[in-house]
């Protein structure tokens, strides 16, 4: 007992201490060391400029709930808007989203939620809010492909609302079109609307598709025009699928085309 107590004299206030920095390290470990962060953010607190750690997330959730308002009221709006626009159009026609849009071919295609169990065929029409959209090119049971009206390969009927000038537009993969003319001299200026034709086999008629930004004529040439899209492509989440069956191919009147020497020549656009 004599040889305990001397033993506690010399090393009872090391081994107590040890002993408590082993339990406050198993403490800390299973805690994380959340009351050492806390005591360390309390302490330091005045030195710290800006907002506490508290007002931080309070400022980060009410951000989020703005960010989720913003997006709510923008589909809202959009459905509206969608709702409102479906009226004029054929009562057999369908709203659909838009659920694929590859980043490679963004002004080519895009994928929609409607395929042939909802009736969808290649060659109906989409239309969207501000006008054409393009066609449908391939179908699924579930889903179909459009191919837009920018893409290289788009060619469609023209026609400018105010003068009656006919012409073709042709995509550019972007939200631009170009405007060739049958006329040589068109009446033609910026601002002007320009909807499809009833030369547009693939397309109803009087579809609004943008307006007149400039023209360009060059010596030889049949002029053009760059048509800025009233459809906002690039970021489409809502469409209208209206039937329509293509009509069969007539002669277009011819487009005016410089020739080897320079003089112009007609030419089937």
């Amino acid at each position: 007992m004599f040889a305990l107590g001397r033993w506690w004299t010399q090393y009872g206030f090391k081994a107590t201490l040890a002993t408590l920095a082993i339990a406050v390290a198993l403490w800390s470990r299973s805690t994380h060391g959340a009351f050492f962060y806390e005591a360390y953010h309390w302490l330091t607190r005045p030195l710290q400029p800006g907002m506490s750690r508290e007002q931080r997330f309070e400022n980060s959730y009410i951000l989020e709930l703005q960010q989720r308002l913003v997006e709510l009221e923008s589909q809202n709006r959009a459905l509206q808007a969608s709702a409102g626009y479906q009226p004029i159009l054929p009562s057999k026609s369908l709203r659909a989203t838009v659920i694929g849009r590859a980043a490679d071919h963004w002004w080519q295609h895009i994928i929609l939620n409607r395929g042939s169990q909802d009736g969808v065929k290649p060659g109906y029409v989409v239309t969207g809010l501000g006008g054409l959209v393009g066609r449908v090119v391939e179908v699924s049971p579930q889903t179909s492909r459009v191919l837009l009206v920018s893409d290289l390969t788009s060619r469609i009927g023209a026609r400018i609302s105010r003068s009656r000038v006919m012409g073709v537009v042709r995509g550019q993969s972007n939200h631009q079109l170009v405007m060739e003319f049958f006329d040589k001299l068109p009446d033609v200026k910026p601002g002007d609307v320009v909807t499809t034709s009833a030369y547009s086999r693939l397309f109803p008629e009087n579809i609004p598709l943008g307006r007149v930004e400039s023209m360009t004529s060059n010596q030889g040439t049949a002029p053009e025009a760059t048509i800025q899209l009233s459809a906002p492509l690039p970021i489409l989440e809502w469409v209208i699928i209206q039937p329509f069956q293509p009509l069969p191919s007539i002669d277009l009147p011819e487009v005016a085309q410089p020739g080897v020497d320079g003089s112009s020549r007609p030419q089937q656009p």
